[in-house]
This record gives structure tokens, C-alpha cells and sequence, in this order.
């Protein structure tokens, strides 16, 4: 059976800033106001990270704009709990003790009625490499151009 979901925010930086070395899937815990926020597409993936702290999974500096009509004014920035089984957690908790790995959104959507976040498990790329990808994708654009001028 194939699962449909909505896209609300996608992190694009994350692919250019680091190796993607494993995905998961993570329930997140929300207020009600900020469902709403988020059915709008009023959030913001740019500066997050996820972070391991006691046996639990958290996101940080994700943006998610308060809603206009809520009766209960929530901080837009603040930590919000991942969920995940727990033999998810067991592995990503292993994965992030290593050296030099960390937990980085890559996109949020509904899964039906529930938010989920989709996180990576990633090592930072050094700018020599990113300024290498850079080149190369300049480089290719340059020789299709040429390719398409010969035609």
C-alpha cells in the first residue's frame, strides 16, 4: 500500500551542507495552534538540528509561526519532543555517539492526520568539498551547452 503525504517544509541546505549517511522517520509532539501553523505551511527547517538528551530525541530552531487566532500564544522556537520506536532510537543514539555525526531534518509533511519529520543522520562536509561540487556541476553545465551548440 502506498502511503501519499503532504510536504510542508524541506531543509535544501542540508544536502549541500552534509553527507547524508542514513534516514529516519519521527512522529513529532505538537500544541494544537501549532497543527495549524504547520497545515498552513508556516514553518521554518533552515537552522535545526536534532539532539539526543537523556534516552529521548529532540528538535531545536525549528520555526513554526504562531497562528493569528489562537487563544494561547506558544514560543515559535521552541523544543519539541521526536518520536520514534525504540528500536529506532537505540540505532540513532549508537549513530550519534560516534565522532563527528549529527541529526538534521530534512523535511516535514503529514502522514495522513500525523506530522512527521524526516531526519538524517549526517557528517558536515568541508568547504574544500562543497567548493569541488560546485566546480564540477559548473563544469557539466558548461559541457552540455556545448553538446546542445553542436547540434
Amino acid at each position: 500500500m502506498v502511503k501519499f503525504y503532504k510536504i510542508i517544509a524541506e531543509n535544501r541546505m542540508a544536502r549541500h551542507e552534509y553527507h547524508i549517511l542514513d534516514t529516519l522517520t519521527a512522529g513529532i509532539i505538537l500544541k494544537g495552534a501549532e497543527v495549524k501553523s504547520l497545515r498552513l505551511g508556516r514553518v521554518n527547517l533552515k537552522d535545526s538540528f536534532a539532539r539526543v538528551e537523556s534516552g529521548e530525541i529532540w528538535l531545536y530552531n525549528t520555526h513554526i509561526s504562531p497562528y493569528e487566532r489562537a487563544s494561547e500564544k506558544i514560543d515559535p522556537y521552541r523544543n519539541r519532543k521526536l518520536l520514534l520506536s525504540k528500536q529506532e532510537l537505540k540505532k540513532a543514539i549508537g549513530k550519534v555517539s560516534e565522532k563527528g555525526l549529527t541529526l538534521i531534518p530534512l523535511k516535514m509533511y503529514f502522514s495522513g492526520d500525523w506530522a512527521k519529520v524526516e531526519i538524517a543522520l549526517a557528517k558536515a562536509k568541508k568547504k574544500y568539498e562543497k567548493r569541488e561540487k560546485l566546480v564540477k556541476k559548473s563544469a557539466d553545465k558548461e559541457i552540455e551547452r556545448a553538446l546542445k551548440g553542436n547540434r
